[in-house]
């Protein structure tokens, strides 16, 4: 066996993460740190270098999302790692439940293994020594998915009890708070589950067992990768057998929230992932059949026909459906850590209005001219960051965030600007925003949001901002009460412009205006400093020059 590559913890929140894409195919040579393979998190997208030289064995495909310390490839080494493997081998059968080569006291990739079991590559348990079917028998254990994650439910079995798996062949879906992952099978044999589906045990507590059979399919093992890729273009018939695999039509976690959301049947997509997975790209991409709509109110005229003289249909009676759905442990983590924003800061918002007028006839005046000379184009968000980078400098408190019982103030401005991408919304942050000029904020927000639609926004672009801007008026959001962004302690809501009748100068007259809305922690914002940090970013973005002479 060669030296396994495992997905690195990249983040202390994130749990699970998808291959993007392999840069370097399966049996092909690699150096030591040489990329192989871009992974992608909720959260960003990094590349996994290669931790030695050799040949390189894929074990997951493209486009599956798996959790962190997953064996994802392996490296066959030129006489490092393989002729240590084939010793230990043939002595696990043959080891006591005293020999610490069984325990993996002294084998050096047993460590690597502790997340699946502590299990070395020839299947013995751990302390454990008992034999069936001319094999060892292998205890599954919970990994390690997480430093905050201390529990899992078991979700799903995609494996009955008492029947046979492959090794690395998936078993089971759990679930965390924060995620949802994958288990695969650390050997061949016989399946036998030792929890149930929907219990939650704890992580290191075992969930299953594999009697014998693990030494029967490793000799074919290395080829697996190649020839489910090979087979699943050709209709996602299983490598060898010509008929469906376990994951043929199987949508991964990703993928099944993605078609419940949209309404779309699992058996009308087509999967393109490892042996017919459906994989997040392919539920992505999927649109409902249009043809199932019409059949409905055909089938009607024909039910009524039927129950005339038993009971009346209502005119929308076809209509009436409930589906219900299991929430996501990551949902309800979302749904606790706002909740959590609400309970533990004491958070009021106050409102203004501003006369986009000046800031409009500014941009009609000069866009062409500005984009010409800078190659971006003249944005309302430069105007508002502009204006909030002054208003912050004036009123320190509401640039400033608790830590336990201190106050900490930023002499600095990153601001955070909500961006929606592919994945949700995302926050990046402009570092030192009151430095820049209007030419120097367009060209950060326009490459940080084609980042974000990219998919390729990194934590360190995400974290660490001081204040944040959300334009809810780009969906048509009149007025909102936005929530705080913790640990900062306010938050500035942007919406949409409307022509509406205001006096001015004794004259009604009509104006395109935008309601303001600033959520703020009123433990370390007091309401004159609220009221007139708004009242200063109203006065700033109606006179768009104090911007320009600093006034």
């Amino acid at each position: 066996m060669g030296l396994e590559i495992k997905i690195p913890a990249v983040g202390e929140s994130i749990t699970e993460v998808t291959i993007a894409k392999w840069l370097k195919a399966d049996g092909d040579t690699v150096e030591r740190d040489e990329i192989i393979a871009e992974l992608e998190s909720d959260k960003a997208t990094f590349e996994l270098p290669a931790e030695t030289a050799g040949t390189l064995r894929i074990k997951v495909a493209e486009g599956e999302t798996i959790d962190i310390g997953t064996t994802i490839a392996e490296i066959d080494g030129a006489g490092t790692a393989a002729p240590q493997a084939a010793p230990a081998a043939a002595a696990a059968p043959a080891a006591s439940a005293t020999d610490p080569i069984a325990k993996g006291e002294e084998n050096p990739r047993a460590s690597d293994q502790a997340g699946y079991g502590g299990q070395p590559e020839g299947g013995a348990a751990a302390g454990n020594g008992s034999q069936s079917g001319g094999g060892a028998t292998v205890e599954m254990t919970i990994p390690t998915v997480g430093e905050s994650i201390t529990e899992v439910t078991v979700a799903k079995w995609l494996k009955a009890d008492g029947d046979t798996v492959e090794r690395d062949e998936i078993i089971a879906e759990l679930e965390s708070d924060k995620a949802t992952f994958e288990l695969p099978a650390e050997a061949a044999g016989t399946l036998r589950h030792a929890a149930k589906e929907g219990e939650t045990i704890s992580i290191g507590a075992t969930i299953a067992r594999i009697e014998g059979g693990s030494g029967a399919s490793a000799a074919p093992k290395a080829d697996a990768p190649k020839a489910a890729a090979a087979a699943a273009p050709a209709g996602n018939a299983a490598a060898g057998t010509g008929s469906n695999s376990y994951a043929t039509g199987t949508p991964s976690p990703a993928a099944g929230k993605i078609l419940g959301e949209k309404g779309i049947s699992p058996a009308d997509v087509a999967g393109s992932g490892r042996d017919g997975r459906i994989t997040k790209e392919d539920a992505q991409n999927a649109s409902a059949k249009p043809a199932a709509a019409p059949a409905a109110p055909k089938a009607a005229p024909a039910s009524a026909k039927n129950e005339a003289n038993s009971q009346p249909l209502t005119a929308n009676s076809s209509e009436r459906n409930q589906r219900r759905e299991r929430m996501s442990n990551l949902r309800k983590t979302v749904a606790r850590r706002l909740v959590t924003v609400k309970n533990e800061t004491a958070m009021l918002t106050t409102f203004n209005e501003v006369n986009m007028q000046p800031i409009m006839d500014l941009r009609t005046k000069f866009k062409d001219k500005f984009k010409e000379k800078n190659g971006v184009g003249l944005g309302f968000m430069s105007f508002f960051t502009k204006a909030v980078c002054v208003a912050l400098q004036e009123w320190p408190s509401v640039n400033a965030q608790i830590d336990g019982t201190d106050i900490v103030y930023n002499d600095f401005c990153d601001i955070s600007i909500a961006v929606s991408a592919p994945k949700g919304l995302v926050v990046p942050v402009i570092r030192n925003a009151e430095l820049l000029s209007f030419e120097g904020i367009e060209k950060e927000v326009v490459r940080l949001a084609t980042l974000a639609r990219d998919n390729k926004l990194t934590l360190e672009q995400m974290t660490g901002g001081t204040f944040t801007l959300t334009n809810g008026g780009v969906f048509g959001s009149m007025m909102s009460t936005p929530i705080i962004n913790a640990p900062q302690s306010a938050i500035l809501g942007m919406h949409n412009i409307i022509q509406r009748p205001i006096a001015e100068n004794g004259q009604v007259v009509i104006r395109p205006m935008m309601y303001l809305a600033l959520s703020y922690d009123h433990r370390i914002i007091d309401g004159r400093e609220s009221v007139s940090f708004l009242v200063r970013v109203k006065e700033l973005l109606e006179d768009p020059t104090r911007l320009l002479l600093g006034v």
